[in-house]
């Protein structure tokens, strides 16, 4: 299918109140404008370096979100752009931004990124840590950074049952802290499960594949 075919395929998929970030790491310029003219505006991108390239290159009114894991010495080179990040997993990480962010005179919001799958390779809070980052946000330790929501990736398996337990523990979390402070954004859900993430309370999915096509990483 054509790159407006796929967009048009996802977007049919989803219910009025679900944001789309269109996850365009590894892909051209070209293509990201591309679909920016379908109407999408939120993009998504795991590099700083890729996405400081990209960025002057295309339309100002698009939202990037920092998806992937952000080091604290590269927080300097987003913090005047950046609308979300999504990666938050650590309180040093979260000191950082509001630094930065505090520089440009902006408030810059973030999802705490929690751990919920069984693999070792992910980055993410465990659920103690996070609710210790969001009692401290609460009494106001981080003033230039907003906390909106949270984002979890679940276990790469076939296994649907233990991607929906994974999703439901942080739809848990999120309820949980919403009682405490309205939180806006629960970001769950890829290409591959983003249905399943739906159906666990996803309100934000992250799909790249799905819509541009599988990645070059050779570049």
């Amino acid at each position: 299918m054509s790159l407006h075919e796929n967009y048009n395929h996802i977007k049919n998929q989803l219910p009025e109140n679900i944001e789309l970030v269109a996850v365009s790491k590894t892909h051209p310029v070209e293509a990201i404008q591309e679909v920016y003219d379908f109407g999408q505006r939120v993009f998504g991108e795991n590099k700083v370096q890729e996405l400081t390239e990209k960025h002057p290159n295309l339309p100002k009114d698009i939202q990037w979100h920092l998806i992937g894991h952000l080091q604290t010495n590269k927080v300097k080179y987003i913090a005047e752009f950046i609308d979300t990040i999504q990666s938050v997993d650590s309180e040093k990480l979260l000191n950082e931004i509001n630094k930065e962010a505090l520089k440009h005179n902006r408030t810059i919001k973030v999802l705490l990124q929690v751990k919920i799958a069984e693999e070792d390779s992910k980055f993410g809070l465990e659920i103690s840590e996070a609710k210790n980052l969001f009692d401290q946000f609460i009494k106001g330790e981080f003033p230039n950074v907003e906390i909106t929501g949270l984002m979890g990736m679940a276990t790469f398996t076939d296994d649907e049952n233990q991607i929906r337990k994974e999703f439901l523990v942080l739809k848990k979390l999120f309820d949980e802290l919403s009682k405490i402070k309205k939180l806006k954004t629960l970001s769950m859900g890829m290409s591959d499960d983003f249905p399943i993430a739906i159906d666990c309370g996803a309100n934000s999915i992250r799909v790249g594949s799905a819509i541009f096509g599988r990645r070059d990483y050779s570049k």
